[in-house]
């Protein structure tokens, strides 16, 4: 996708992208056997490409990624730890081949060829849209292969926004995605879906926190806490205000928790009031996916004044404030129209 090129080219130690990604024709194919293959190749693909899923979410007919890229280390891995890396990805038929030609270089003594091939593989790795790729490719191999259907699985490459790496920007994207499952009413908390990076941390899994944990030293600017506590101010972050407010119970006895209706927020945009991020989150906004850069006024800017050739004259800055919310966020796409989609 050409927004996502645009932004990989940055020159920035790394990246932090939400990605989304629909089924051809929104067709809902997401079972529970199809969410659990996804979430494991999702691992596994993270792994080879060395990026990081923050936390994730796969839903029926599409899937919601937040990926940190870091910068690509001084030495890169040689012949024997692409192969390592190869004999780990499931379903990969052509280790073997490969080993071979490594091989075959080095008996001719073909450094630069040897090189050369090399290369291919180091371009998969540290990369947005070769990891986009490969994990689309290998679900939609697995996916055709067991119904008997041919052809494209997805609607489009991918859709991403480019998102702060710092402060409240990361963290807003990271509880954007989680309470999917809650605005789709699946769940009513969202640590019981499994199929979300905060399920995946609630049940134990390593990997989740970790990513968890990374959000939320960017919510607290550097500073890191352990895994337990990291979770705990992350679901306090989810929750409204900071506390578990929503967890008391109603008039009726039951707990009060789920979404916002879109109309209760229009209402109050309307009557000129702003409502705390973490309200905001629980709406299905549309900054969160086509706001193309999200976070601060001066991250939005600095992205907007490197990719200034892109832009007509008649605009003089990138960053547009998020509509009806309290706290300072910012977009380089101004969504007067259509907020909530």
């Amino acid at each position: 996708m050409r927004q996502a090129r645009l932004l990989i080219s940055e020159d920035s130690p790394l990246g932090h992208y939400h990605c989304i990604s629909r089924v051809v024709d929104r067709r809902f194919i997401f079972n529970t056997a199809e969410k659990e293959h996804f979430a494991r190749l999702l691992r596994e693909v993270e792994a080879f490409c060395e990026v990081k899923v923050l936390t994730y979410c796969l839903m029926s007919n599409h899937f919601h990624l937040l990926v940190e890229v870091p910068k690509p280390p001084e030495v890169l891995p040689n012949a024997e730890a692409i192969l390592a890396k190869l004999e780990r990805l499931s379903g990969h038929q052509n280790v073997g081949a490969v080993r071979q030609r490594f091989e075959m270089y080095r008996a001719a003594k073909d450094t630069q060829a040897e090189a050369e091939y090399l290369a291919t593989f180091h371009e998969r790795l540290w990369d947005l849209s070769a990891f986009m790729k490969l994990l689309k490719q290998r679900f939609t191999q697995w996916y055709n292969g067991r119904t008997g259907r041919k052809g494209t699985l997805w609607e489009e490459r991918f859709k991403s926004v480019l998102v702060e790496g710092i402060g409240q920007g990361l963290s807003a994207m990271a509880a954007y995605i989680d309470l999917n499952p809650v605005r789709a009413g699946l769940v009513t908390d969202p640590k019981d879906y499994r199929w979300s990076g905060y399920g995946e941390a609630m049940a134990g899994k390593k990997r989740a926190r970790l990513g968890l944990q990374r959000v939320v030293q960017a919510l607290l600017r550097g500073e890191e806490e352990t895994l337990s506590r990291s979770l705990e101010i992350y679901r306090m972050h989810v929750y409204r205000e900071g506390t578990e407010e929503r967890e008391a119970g109603g008039i009726d006895g039951k707990t009060e928790r789920g979404a916002l209706k879109r109309e209760e927020v229009l209402t109050v945009i309307d009557a000129k009031g702003r409502l705390p991020l973490s309200e905001y989150v629980k709406c299905r906004v549309r900054y969160f996916c086509d706001g193309a850069v999200f976070g601060s006024r001066e991250f939005v800017e600095g992205v907007f004044q490197a990719n200034r050739k892109r832009y007509g004259t008649a605009r003089r800055s990138g960053a547009r404030r998020m509509r009806g919310v309290e706290e300072k966020l910012y977009s380089l796409r101004d969504l007067k129209v259509g907020v909530f989609g």
